[in-house]
Order: structure tokens, then C-alpha cells, then sequence
């Protein structure tokens, strides 16, 4: 299979993964030919990218990092969930089923938690199964599959995990409270705006703060997921030895997702890019030893994604090592002139240091 940007596809080309709606179902089958409607209602519908058959990249496959099972739970959970708090926010009225929330929450993190458990070589991945689902319950759940990932690595033991895990699923509630025009706007902020959008973190710890059966913990994780260590972020502008861990985590995962995500005013980048960004607020804004776990555990270059080598060849992406992301197994299909090779063959740059990936392309 190959990796192809959602605005690089064209109609005749065949899925190799399925697509899903927002309550979880097949919304596009594998083998289902790619259409010139499909490919644009896709795009409008915020899927960033595909995984489309190809005769020379046969045997590779993008594993996903949760099962189907956990993802429509997940998903099903989330939406219904999501619209409960928003509703009681709204209306100042507590329903009887705290307990139910609290209960079906936790069956979602644990199954999320039992996944990753039996995956010890899970990697942070691009969404590895793309919906349609609305952008703030994609996000969520992002994040929460990409923090758990990383405090399971970080050595928290399970009763911390699902505390983490449950504070990175509603970190972003209180933007069900800010206005979509806002949230969905194609341009800049303007200050006033601005300032609206960053009540969400407060909005989101009220809301938290006033359910009996979440963790008070999940409500400083939505609170204080914006501090930055020199005081920089928001609402507070708080440093680093008062921002807890947990928020500190969540930092970093919930600004790369948003990056690596398709949104209504600009592009996704890609991971390695996102990266690069991160890595910028290095020890003011973010802690390097997180930054690096984040980066050991980082498929920085896709399975399936178009690259370049030094060496003047081209390939894709075919394997990543759970020990050196940075350093994948490549398919080369093009030799240094361009020319595609009769039969392709694959290196190792992990045992191959010379080697280095220069750039990336969306298709050949």
C-alpha cells in the first residue's frame, strides 16, 4: 500500500484501507475505486490522507495502533458522552447518570490501555484509521491514544494511565461552549476572537471540575494543557513548576495532532515537520525529556509515504523499527536517474548510517 496525501489522490486509484463515518461504520470499503466526487467529498469531510493499492509496494501495511473494536467504542462513547456534558453545561441541569459516565469512560481507556498493553512496539502514528468524524472528537481521541501511548512508556502504572488517558480525552471539552464561527474560522483570529477561543481551557475546568465521578486531575489536564514552562501559554501563564505533568504531556501531543491534521484554514503538515516545530520549544515551552520520549516513540516518516535518499534514489517507506523510528527500512523503486527499477529492493537505514532520507513526495 502507499501513502497519499487526500489532494494528491486521482480518481481511478483503489483504497487499501477502509474509511469510516462518525459512528464508527465502513463508510468506504477497501478496494473501493477512488471517484473524482469521492476524493473532494473526502477532502470537505477533513480526511488528511489514504492508503491506496500499489502493484510495486505490495507486502507493506500500515498496521493500526488500536483495534476496530476499541475504535468504534471509542467513537460511539466520545459522541454520545461529548453530548451529555455539553448539554448539562448548557442547561445548568445534572442528570442521575454519573455513574454511567463515569463507567462507560473508563471502558473506553481501557480498552484503549489494553491495546497499546498487548503492542509494546506501537508507534505514535498518523490517525492510522481515517473517519469523517467531526474534528474535536477525532482530536480527542488522537490525543488520548497518543498521551496513553506515551505515559505507558514513561512507566506510569495503570491507575495513573487511566487518570493521563481520561485528562487527554476531554482536555478540549470547553471548546463545545466557544462559538463554530469561531473555532471554524478559514483566517486569522482577530484578538477579541482570540480571546474567546482561549476560554475553552477554563470553560473545559468547570465543566470537569463539576462532575462528581471524573478525576479532578482531567480537569487541570483541560485547565492547564496551553501553560508553557516560561509562562508563555495560556489562561494563566503559569511556569513550568507549577504546570502538572500530566498537562505538560498533553501539551505536546494535542499541539502535534493539531498540526498533523486537516483543518478548514490550513493544511496538515506532515509528523517530521510537526516535529521540527516542537522542537523549537525545546525547555521553554515544552520539556525535553518529554519531547524526546515523544520522538523515540514518533513514526516520523509514514508507511507508504514517497521519499528521496541522498543517494539520488527514491522508494517508499516500508518498515519502521520500533528502536529507531528515524531510521526506517525503505523500498527503493527508482534509481538514482529517475529510472523505475525491474526489481525493487529494500534497505535497512538503521544498518545503513550513510543513507539518509532528503525528501518526500505525494505520488510518482
Amino acid at each position: 500500500m502507499r501513502w497519499v496525501p487526500i489532494q494528491a489522490c486521482r480518481a481511478g486509484m483503489r483504497l487499501a484501507k477502509e474509511i469510516y463515518n462518525e459512528e464508527g461504520l465502513v463508510l468506504l470499503k477497501e478496494q473501493v475505486e477512488l471517484s473524482a466526487a469521492y476524493i473532494q467529498r473526502l477532502e470537505a469531510m477533513g480526511v488528511s490522507y489514504v492508503y491506496v493499492e500499489d502493484a510495486r509496494t505490495e507486502g507493506i501495511y500500515a498496521p493500526n495502533v488500536l483495534s476496530g473494536d476499541t475504535r468504534k467504542l471509542a467513537n460511539a462513547t466520545i459522541r454520545k458522552q461529548f453530548k451529555r456534558l455539553i448539554e448539562e453545561a448548557m442547561t445548568r441541569k445534572r442528570s442521575a447518570s454519573h455513574t454511567t459516565l463515569k463507567r462507560e469512560f473508563f471502558e473506553v481507556l481501557d480498552a484503549i490501555i489494553g491495546d497499546l498493553y498487548g503492542n509494546h512496539k506501537a508507534m505514535v502514528m498518523l490517525n492510522d484509521m481515517q473517519t469523517t468524524d467531526h474534528y474535536l472528537f477525532r482530536h480527542s481521541l488522537n490525543v488520548c491514544v497518543y498521551t496513553t501511548l506515551l505515559g505507558l512508556h514513561n512507566g506510569y502504572p495503570r491507575n495513573e494511565l487511566r487518570t493521563l488517558s481520561m485528562g487527554a480525552l476531554l482536555h478540549d471539552i470547553g471548546k463545545t461552549q466557544i462559538n463554530l464561527n469561531i473555532l471554524n474560522k478559514p483566517g486569522s483570529l482577530s484578538n477579541d476572537e482570540f480571546v474567546q477561543m482561549k476560554k475553552h481551557t477554563e470553560i473545559g475546568y468547570y465543566m470537569l471540575k463539576n462532575e462528581p465521578n471524573i478525576p479532578l486531575l482531567a480537569a487541570h489536564c483541560a485547565y492547564q494543557h496551553h501553560e508553557r514552562l516560561n509562562g508563555s501559554g495560556y489562561p494563566r501563564g503559569i511556569k513550568s513548576p507549577d504546570i502538572h505533568e500530566y498537562a505538560k504531556w498533553i501539551g505536546i501531543t494535542d499541539s502535534y495532532d493539531a498540526m498533523t491534521t486537516h483543518r478548514v484554514y490550513r493544511k496538515a503538515m506532515l509528523p517530521h515537520e510537526a516535529l521540527e516545530i516542537l522542537y523549537t520549544g525545546s525547555g521553554t515551552q515544552y520539556e525535553q525529556r518529554m519531547l524526546e520520549l515523544f520522538r523515540d516513540r514518533m513514526a516520523v516518516y509514514p508507511i507508504g509515504m514517497s521519499i528521496h535518499l541522498n543517494t539520488g534514489e527514491s522508494g517508499v517507506i516500508a518498515r519502521i523499527h520500533a528502536e529507531y523510528p528515524q531510521r526506517p527500512v525503505v523500498r527503493i523503486l527508482y534509481d538514482p536517474e529517475g529510472n523505475p527499477l525491474k526489481v525493487p529492493h529494500e534497505i535497512d537505514l538503521s544498518k545503513k548510517l550513510h543513507v539518509m532520507i532528503v525528501g518526500y513526495h505525494a505520488t510518482d
